[in-house]
C-alpha cells in the first residue's frame, strides 16, 4: 500500500534512496514538479509542508492558479459488456453515483 503525507489538500510521496541515504518525495497528482528531501521522517514531513507552502506562495506571486490534486473526476476504461451491465444495474441512478457507491463499498471492505 502506498504511503502519502497530507497537508492543505496536497499529497506527498515518501521514497528512500539507498545510494544517497536520504528520504525524498514529490507532490503527487499535480502537473507541476515539486520535490523535497530530508534525512529523517520528521524532517521529511517538515520539508513536504514547506514545499507545499512555497509552491502556493510562488504561484500566488506569479499570478498562476496552483494545480490541485484529485479533483474528483477520472476516466475508466471497461469493456462494452461491463459498461452495459453497469448502466443496467444503476437503474434510475446515474452511472457516476453507481460507480461511487461501488468504490465506497470496496474501500469499506478492504482487508
Amino acid at each position: 500500500m502506498s504511503q502519502f503525507m497530507e497537508y492543505k489538500d496536497y499529497l506527498g510521496t515518501v521514497e528512500y534512496s539507498s545510494e544517497d541515504h536520504c528520504l525524498y518525495g514529490k507532490l503527487a497528482f499535480i502537473r507541476d514538479l515539486v520535490n523535497y528531501e530530508a534525512q529523517t521522517v520528521t524532517e521529511l514531513e517538515q520539508a513536504f509542508q514547506a514545499s507545499v507552502d512555497y509552491y502556493l506562495e510562488s504561484c500566488k506571486k506569479r499570478g498562476k492558479k496552483p494545480d490541485t490534486p484529485l479533483k474528483g473526476g477520472f476516466n475508466v476504461r471497461i469493456s462494452p459488456e461491463l459498461h452495459r451491465k453497469a448502466v443496467m444495474a444503476a437503474g434510475e441512478k446515474s452511472l457516476n453515483s453507481f460507480v461511487a457507491e461501488a468504490i465506497e463499498y470496496r474501500l469499506a471492505h478492504l482487508n
